[in-house]
Formats: structure tokens, sequence, C-alpha cells
């Protein structure tokens, strides 16, 4: 079969600029596989990535128009690449694909073999794909830049969101004592996910609620990422995925401030995994569309409330 079923952007854009057409089946360049894509997750803010759309990050590089949003996959192998050994044929894996390469709305991909992770045992398709982006990014930065350890406190911000619902359930399984933002009708969630104070954001400060923090992890920016210096211990850090943090106002507070993006990471992917089956994380799903409604699903992101990812379901196999 050399055709697929893809949802595909031929010009910049927003969601409007998305099409459920036929296109051409990826073929593995040496290192990669071919992934049958039995599910993929849309990521908020996606459309408007450069390297969505170019082969550089700051956008500096070539178009690389018609391109496939997603970059969250699960599904089977079923192709090698040169040089390639494993994943095994027919092996069930699951993966953050980079960002400078086509996702996985479509019925097949091609993806870095060593990105890949084992699917873990007893979820499902659909529930791996909400996993990648959003578990990497909050294992990257509590575990790799904050370097958190059992018993400190962590305050996260926008404990309700795709990254932060894997943040708080991270830091909690990891030992930390957790405190979350979030709005009034999500307290009862975050606060089921582990965190052991939820603030209503909506009401007052945070910061007149929350001290003595080792770590706050950032997923809002603005005044709240500003405001979150005060509630730091001295040799505190300030983790954020918005935006670089000042790095007077680190100095002043004694504190230190990191922003980072997430990258594929097979390694962190199998922790995250073990944590997985272990019962203490669990994906959190908002609503699952089929790949044909895929522009009706990256629409809704930004003016709809949600709780957890919407996934893209693309075939039973």
């Amino acid at each position: 079969m050399d055709t697929m079923r893809a949802v595909r952007a031929h010009r910049r854009g927003g969601p409007e600029q998305l099409v459920y057409e036929t296109a051409p089946r990826p073929r593995p360049g040496p290192g990669d596989v071919v992934v049958a894509v039995r599910a993929a997750s849309t990521t908020a803010g996606e459309l408007a990535w450069d390297a969505t759309w170019t082969d550089s990050f700051d956008g500096s590089g070539r178009e690389r128009t018609p391109v496939v949003p997603a970059h969250e996959v699960s599904g089977v192998v079923v192709e090698h690449g040169a040089g390639v050994a494993a994943p095994a044929l027919g092996a069930e894996v699951y993966g953050l694909i980079p960002f400078l390469r086509d996702g996985a709305a479509a019925e097949y991909v091609a993806v870095p073999a060593g990105i890949l992770a084992a699917k873990p045992a007893g979820l499902d398709h659909r529930g791996a794909a909400a996993v990648p982006l959003p578990a990497l990014t909050a294992w990257q930065g509590l575990v790799g830049q904050a370097r958190l350890e059992s018993g400190q406190h962590v305050l996260v911000h926008g404990g309700a969101g795709g990254v932060g619902s894997f943040a708080v359930q991270i830091a909690a399984a990891l030992g930390a004592r957790v405190t979350a933002t979030a709005s009034a009708r999500d307290t009862g969630f975050v606060a089921g996910l582990g965190a052991r104070n939820v603030i209503d954001y909506a009401d007052g400060r945070f910061d007149d609620h929350v001290s003595d923090v080792d770590v706050v992890f950032d997923t809002v920016g603005g005044d709240t990422q500003t405001r979150s210096w005060n509630v730091l211990r001295p040799g505190g850090v300030l983790v954020t995925i918005v935006a670089p943090p000042d790095p007077g106002a680190a100095q002043d507070h004694a504190a230190r401030g990191v922003f980072f993006i997430v990258e594929p990471d097979r390694e962190g992917l199998d922790s995250i995994s073990e944590l997985i089956t272990s019962g203490r994380l669990s994906p959190q799903i908002d609503r699952v569309v089929p790949l044909a409604q895929t522009r009706a699903a990256y629409e809704a992101l930004d003016r709809e409330h949600r709780r957890g990812k919407v996934v893209i379901h693309v075939s039973d196999g």
C-alpha cells in the first residue's frame, strides 16, 4: 500500500488549514521504523510553533509543508529502516515524535526507533497516546531540571491541565508534598490526582496561601510566574515551560530559574511506564475523536475547558 489517510496542512495557519485526505505512506529512513498508528494526541498551541512548519525551532529553516500534526503516538511497528533491529515488528510502542518531523494524525508515521518505548501493560492505545508529551514534560521538569527529592514541597501551577495533571501525579508518586493551583470547578479533580492542597487561583493570591516551596512547576507564565519567586525558599527552583524566567529575580531570591522544552526520551518513558503499571500514574483523557474530526479537535483546544488530553482514534488494528 503506497497511500494512507492522513490529516495535513498545506500552508501555515491554524486548524482551518487541516485537511483530511489521501497522502503518501511514509517510508523509513536509516534508523527509523514505520508505526501503524492506533491513536495520536493533540497539543494546544502546536500549530503556532515554528517547529511544526519548518526544519528549525526558530523558523529560519525551510518550510516542510504539507505537514501532519499530533506528535504523540501509540501503535504497532510494521516496518524497519536500515540498521534497525528493535523494536521488533509487531511490537506495541508509544512515544513523542521529534517536533521537526511529521506527526501521527495519520494511519502510518515514520519515527526514529530509539525514541519509542514499549506501550505500558494494561493501557490501551488511546490511553498511551495521551501520555508522552505531558508526562515527559512533567518528568523532565521535576526529575531532570529540579532534581526533586522525596519530602520536598512542590507547587504546580495549572494542576488540571495536560502537563499539570501529570506533574501533580508524578511529584506525589515521588514522595513530594504537592500544592497546586486550579479553577474552583477543578479543585476536587486535582486533589484526586494527589495534591494535598489545591488553591483556587481566582479566589485571592496563591502567594498569600503558600510559602517555603522547594520547587515551583509553572505551566501558566506571566504574573503567575513572577509572583512564584515569593513562595520559594532560598535555594529553591522555579521550572517553567512557558517563558525563560528573569535571572535577576532568581538571584534576588537566592533561587534558580529554569526554562526548558521537552525532548523525546525513551528512558524517561520507561520510568513513566513503571509508574503507570504500578497504578501511581494515569493519563487524563478529556475526549476521543476519530481521525476525520482532527480539525474540529484542534479548533476546540483553545476555546473549551478541558481536563486532560484530546486523543485522536486512528485505527483498531
